[in-house]
């Protein structure tokens, strides 16, 4: 179970909330006697170690008209990317080392990128780093390596919409 499912009791990682409502960002099996619900609005992957940006950012993106998926390191980040094939990524670009799979190896937006890059299907995929870190040392990587655009934390959310809107179109 991920940390963000055990901090905000969502059944899914991947689920969007409206109101009283729930989108799935992949469909999953309803109950019996109940028509599916459709998804609505491009996908976008949010991968962030922080569960306070995970859900601030998910509330924004939602109130867009996103659909927002979430993971918290870089291999949930793939495997929701394979399932899930998002439109776009908010990566943040340092992650704790990811040893509860495992890995003793932090992966960041760097080797999260450079792998995605690696495989037909999300060679392509549009990427915008979200971090907190010092900007003047990795503005000019991040860019170098791939990513569309760059923004710093805290979020400027209007900015971040017309980045999005700029790549990806509206939702």
């Amino acid at each position: 179970m991920s940390r963000f499912r055990k901090l905000f009791g969502s059944s899914s990682a991947r689920q969007a909330k409206s109101g009283a409502a729930e989108v799935a960002a992949s469909p999953m099996p309803e109950p019996p006697g109940e028509p599916p619900q459709p998804t609505l609005g491009k996908r976008i992957l949010i991968v962030d170690d922080d569960p306070i940006i995970l859900k601030t950012t998910s509330q924004k993106l939602q109130s867009f008209g996103y659909v927002p998926l979430t993971a918290m390191d870089g291999s949930e980040a793939i495997s929701v990317v394979r399932q899930d094939k998002p439109a776009l990524l908010l990566l943040d670009i340092n992650f704790p080392p990811d040893v509860a799979h495992g890995g003793a190896v932090a992966w960041d937006a760097f080797v999260i990128m450079a792998w995605l890059r690696r495989f037909e299907g999300t060679n392509k995929l549009p990427m915008i780093i979200i971090t907190g870190s010092n900007a003047a040392r990795y503005k000019e990587q991040a860019l170098a390596a791939g990513a569309v655009g760059f923004f710093t934390k805290p979020i400027d959310h209007d900015a971040l919409r017309e980045a999005i809107e700029s790549v990806i179109g509206d939702a």
